[in-house]
């Protein structure tokens, strides 16, 4: 196969940021993407409708001229979040779904829920409603090892959640673990989950094995072996309870190789063509379009988008120097060390120019 032709694709967990970043970063996701979910944790976060629409315009007034991408925004749940404005503003189409951070577990997570008990009333208007949850799902006890949050979250905090509130439709973002995968696999239809485009690629050797690798560096933090390989069979298995976010994650070179380094993978420009690298390897590029184009907009109860895709066969350098200039410097483009040392394969529609520089 030389030519794949999809359905445009949807990235269902986007950081945009705002600002000039959020101009920088913009136009390497609306160029191969038709729609994206984008987060919430902006700083101040986005807590009302007002914010929401105010950051849509934002991000409207930074799309290169005669983008046809849509943004789709989120509020950021806390624990004195309104029920009722949360849905007004699903009604009005002001937001597409709700995020749940555990306080303090990642990037601008500060202003996050700590007791999970005070969401009750908020989550029982949320399942009347059909409004997706979208959790990242990791524990924030501070007792917690890190390679253990993501399971400990779904015994302690999303399985209780769950059946204290039927009909609550849940998105479990990001998920890194074959325990995150067997149980959205039995959770039934109002459970989904997101796969990254970076956990398909990394084991948590690859961040720290070799010399700490700071653009690997991500939260949740990729796991063993074992697990990556559990997230790319799930990925192109075609099961329609796993669909992509890249969680593409900007970060200035500046902060991501600081002494307290910022978490975030960078996959923006690359995503598609590293999806097509996997679903490749896992003789599955049949399974590529349901994954990023078609089973997240069934969840979400959206059209498949009308518009496509098309990646070319193309023997292309691994894009391991490449980087995207911002205002606040430099912001590396994530690069897997591919099998075997091998070339991409695969190339998407262009993007915006990279700035290329000595790795």
């Amino acid at each position: 196969m030389e030519i794949l032709t999809l359905a445009r694709p949807d990235d269902w967990h986007l950081h945009l940021r705002d600002g000039a970043m959020l101009r920088a970063v913009l136009p390497h996701s609306a160029c191969h993407f038709a729609r994206a979910l984008i987060m919430p944790n902006l700083t101040p976060p986005i807590v009302s409708a007002a914010q929401a629409r105010a950051y849509h315009g934002r991000i409207r007034a930074a799309l290169p001229r005669g983008s046809d991408f849509q943004a789709l925004m989120t509020l950021y749940l806390t624990e004195d979040s309104d029920p009722q404005d949360i849905a007004t503003a699903h009604a009005r189409g002001d937001i597409t779904a709700v995020k749940l951070y555990p306080q303090g577990i990642t990037t601008h997570a500060a202003a996050g829920v700590r007791d999970f008990a005070k969401l009750r009333p908020v989550l029982e208007v949320m399942a009347a409603n059909g409004i997706p949850l979208c959790i990242h799902g990791e524990d924030n006890n501070p007792t917690t090892d890190i390679f253990d949050r993501e399971a400990r979250f779904i015994e302690r905090i999303l399985d209780p959640m769950r059946r204290a509130t039927p009909g609550l439709r849940v998105v479990l973002e990001h998920i890194t673990t074959c325990e995150a995968i067997d149980y959205v696999r039995e959770g039934g239809k109002d459970l989904a989950a997101t796969l990254t485009v970076h956990h398909l690629f990394l084991n948590r050797t690859h961040i720290l094995g070799h010399g700490l690798r700071p653009h690997y560096y991500c939260l949740p933090i990729a796991k063993r072996e074992h697990h990556r390989l559990a997230l790319r069979k799930a990925a192109t298995s075609g099961e329609a309870c796993f669909f992509l976010g890249t969680d593409s994650a900007p970060h200035s070179d500046a902060d991501k190789q600081s002494a307290c380094g910022c978490a975030g993978c960078f996959t923006a420009p690359v995503a598609m063509a590293l999806l097509a690298y996997v679903f490749e390897e896992e003789n599955a590029l049949c399974h590529l379009e349901a994954f990023a184009s078609r089973n997240g907009a069934a969840f979400y109860r959206l059209p498949v988008n009308e518009g496509t895709l098309t990646l070319t066969r193309h023997d292309a350098p691994v894009p391991g120097a490449a980087k995207v200039s911002s205002a606040a410097g430099p912001i590396t483009v994530f690069a897997p060390c591919l099998a075997q040392g091998g070339p991409l394969r695969w190339r998407a529609a262009p993007c915006p120019t990279l700035l290329q520089r000595e790795g």
